[in-house]
This record gives C-alpha cells, structure tokens and sequence, in this order.
C-alpha cells in the first residue's frame, strides 16, 4: 500500500474501539483518554484513516515541549543561541494497527507529524520522542534520531534533519 492509501486527518468522532496495535497501552490511550486530552489541549492527536475501508489505521499525538541546552550534544548547541531552553516538537505517541502492520504507514505518520511541526506558526527547532521499547527506539534511529539527555530512550532529531532536501 502506498501513502494514497491513507488519508491523515484530525482525529475526529469516527469510532475507535476496534483500533488494535501491539501495545496494550497505546491501544488503551487510543480508545479512553485521547479524547480528553485533545479536549484538554494536552496533545493534538491525528489519525490515519484507509480509504478503502474508512477505518482507522494509526495515530500519533503531537504537543509542545522544551529541551535543556544542557542536554544537546555540543555538536548541535554550537550553531545556537544560549538559550536555557529550546521550542520542540514531542511527537507522545505513535501506533499502528496490527491489520495494516508492515506497509510502513508507521514513516508514513512520522512524515506527516515532521511537516505540521514544521509548518507551524510557532517556532520549533526539533522533535523530540520517549521510545517506549527497544523496537520503537530503533525505528526512530532509522529516522535519524539520536539520545540526548541522561533518560533512556529519549531521542531527538532537529527538524532541518528530518525534512526533505529541497
């Protein structure tokens, strides 16, 4: 399948309950407490609809976060400014469900969560990610992002890495 499989949308009253992904907590998120937190504005959440089916095939949720100068590697605070903080994405969750597994809609819903960071009105210098396991770490590393900070599994990418070359 293609990405024209899919179409990516704000997540919407559209029903959710048969959304299944292998993780038990992102499937409970998804089906009890997305709603209240896009209510609340805690994180915007959007969805990955099948057009030939009109179901939902995967989501991810968006919100703003700051990163600690401290925490960069050298290689990245040489080029900024001293800041004690930097405006960054955090890309909270992100799942797929089982039945549309291995069509890469996972890189899919990256992009598209790359390109709103990106052409938001509110500056944002990275997207920043807490990878739940050893899996998901390695998907975003493919994406290009890298540890930063002294939490495991937290990852970062500046935005001018992950968008497309122009």
């Amino acid at each position: 399948m293609t990405q024209a499989s899919f179409r990516i949308l704000q997540l919407d009253g559209r029903e959710r309950s048969g959304f299944i992904c292998t993780s038990d907590p992102l499937t409970r998120y998804f089906h009890t407490q997305v709603t209240q937190d896009t209510r609340r504005r805690i994180a915007a959440c959007y969805i990955a609809v099948h057009q030939a089916t009109d179901t939902i095939a995967g989501f991810y949720t968006l919100s703003a976060a700051d990163i600690p100068l401290t925490d960069l590697p050298a290689e990245l605070t040489k080029r900024l400014p001293r800041y004690p903080t930097l405006p960054a994405a955090r890309l909270g969750r992100l799942a797929v469900d089982r039945r549309f597994m291995g069509q890469k809609l996972g890189s899919i819903l990256l992009a598209d969560a790359v390109m709103r960071a990106a052409a938001s009105e509110i500056a944002v210098f990275a997207m920043v990610v807490d990878a739940k396991d050893a899996q998901a770490e390695a998907f975003y590393r493919h994406h290009g992002f890298a540890t930063y900070g002294s939490v495991p599994g937290r990852l970062l990418a500046p935005l001018s890495n992950l968008l497309p070359r122009t």
